[in-house]
């Protein structure tokens, strides 16, 4: 009989894309008939003389009240691979199908349409086994809040509207392990121990705590895995201590901030216009669809989110933009016009307690010969630099970088606005860090304060 029950439950997994645990609990908890058959055996051997009478009575009694709960209530297994967090957000469609859509779906034996397989989840988390339990709230997780309340701030924040994100179990991953994916693309992962706090060395404190040593994932910073009996010796020693499902929330939200400008599709920014067109409609009519259209919109906010920068004041962007669509339809072009109505917005993030901006500036001589490099093409702007002019540049961006950073500064270059996305894109490979910053940007009674200046080769 096990052995049968076994095939049995082997031949059915294998056309299955659900987790073990979702198949076990549908195949033997789904069935009431099945549960009440099995109550009136354990009886019947409870009768047979030479078999313990107890032991049998009480399976019996238990599997009865089982089946007879299932046929009135219903069992419902925990279903984390299908788990949506968050509330559902506006799509602009009523998402419902015609009568004659839905009959000419083609469908498999089961019921289930071919067309579902063809979807593709915008965001996944997928969570090792040992995981599993900070999305369940059976068990005290609040990782769906959690992520809910992210969704929030972020759209706040950015002005973006993430999609829901999909919790679920993956057991080829470790049990402590977990992952971001985007659109089926691994974008970033990490490691957690559950019922741990991570302990965070900010202030270089000379404690030794005893722990796990690792590195937070998000910002590499040396830290420890400790339990709960150690947390008040980390605090009291200059450690910022978090909880793990923390760890976790914050490393998808500087992931998704870092590719916020992947996650925004065409259908996202037509929500967006949509919602925009009921409070300034004039903006909307006057630029879609006669001068532009959701692409060219779509590859602007790109542009300025791939620099985080945040879109929430999209009809400043937009009226912007509408100002020179008559002259260029190229999004490249567009956006840095519209980063000129953020100027205040970008700047304010890299200025000092005293309000003075330091920044890294180039020899006007330079600039000219960086200019002379830059390629223009109908839909985006490039540079094309010589290896020993850019070789220049990089060694001296590589002496004046390192030198902002250890003075907790961020690094920041000045430079001419026609030359600032080529300059930005050439070398952002190499200086992720970087901002580069126009002097149209920068508001007019701002104090530049020169960190360095990179002189023209000889």
């Amino acid at each position: 009989m096990v052995t049968s029950t076994a095939a049995g439950i082997l031949i059915t997994r294998v056309s299955s894309k659900n987790d073990l645990g979702q198949d076990l609990s549908k195949q033997l908890l789904a069935y009431p008939r099945a549960i009440t058959v099995l109550s009136g055996m354990l009886f019947l051997m409870a009768l047979l003389p030479g078999l313990p009478t107890m032991p049998f009575l009480i399976l019996a009694v238990i599997t009865g009240g089982l089946a007879y709960a299932i046929k009135k209530y219903g069992v419902a297994a925990p279903d984390f691979g299908a788990e949506l967090v968050g509330s559902s957000s506006k799509t602009g469609t009523t998402g419902k199908k015609s009568d004659a859509s839905a009959t000419a779906a083609t469908t498999t034996p089961s019921g289930e349409k071919l067309e579902e397989l063809l979807s593709l989840d915008t965001l996944v988390v997928e969570l090792g086994y040992s995981l599993v339990g900070l999305a369940d709230p059976r068990k005290g997780g609040d990782l769906r809040e959690r992520v809910t309340s992210l969704r929030r701030t972020f759209a706040q924040e950015m002005g973006v509207l993430i999609p829901l994100v999909r919790l679920r179990d993956n057991l080829q991953l470790g049990p402590e392990e977990y992952r971001f994916v985007l659109r089926g693309d691994l974008i970033a992962s990490g490691k957690l121990m559950p019922n741990h706090s991570l302990a965070m060395n900010v202030t270089n404190s000379k404690t030794l705590l005893k722990g796990m040593p690792t590195t937070e994932p998000v910002f590499q910073l040396p830290a420890t895995w400790i339990t709960e009996s150690e947390r008040k010796n980390a605090e009291l020693a200059g450690y910022t201590v978090v909880d793990a499902v923390s760890v976790l929330v914050t490393h998808l939200s500087e992931t998704v901030k870092r590719q916020a400008h992947l996650i925004l599709t065409r259908q996202d920014v037509q929500v967006l216009l949509d919602n925009l067109k009921q409070t300034h409609p004039t903006v909307i009519n006057e630029l879609i669809p006669g001068q532009l259209n959701v692409g060219h919109i779509q590859r602007i906010l790109q542009n300025l989110l791939a620099e985080g920068l945040s879109i929430r004041n999209l009809a400043g962007i937009l009226e912007k933009v509408s100002d020179y669509a008559t002259v260029t339809k190229n999004p490249d072009e567009l956006s840095e016009h519209a980063r000129r109505a953020l100027g205040a917005q970008i700047t304010k993030s890299y200025q000092g307690e005293d309000g003075c901006l330091r920044a890294i500036t180039l020899d006007p001589r330079l600039e000219q010969q960086i200019a002379q490099g830059m390629r223009t093409s109908p839909g985006e702007v490039g540079l094309v630099l010589e290896p020993g002019l850019a070789r220049h540049v990089m060694d001296q961006l590589g002496k004046c970088v390192p030198q902002m950073v250890a003075a907790g500064h961020t690094p920041v270059v000045v430079c001419a606005p026609q030359i600032r996305l080529g300059f930005r894109r050439f070398f952002e490979s190499a200086f992720a860090e970087l901002a580069v910053l126009s002097y149209a940007e920068l508001p007019t009674r701002i104090q530049v304060q020169n960190a360095g200046m990179i002189p023209c080769p000889q």
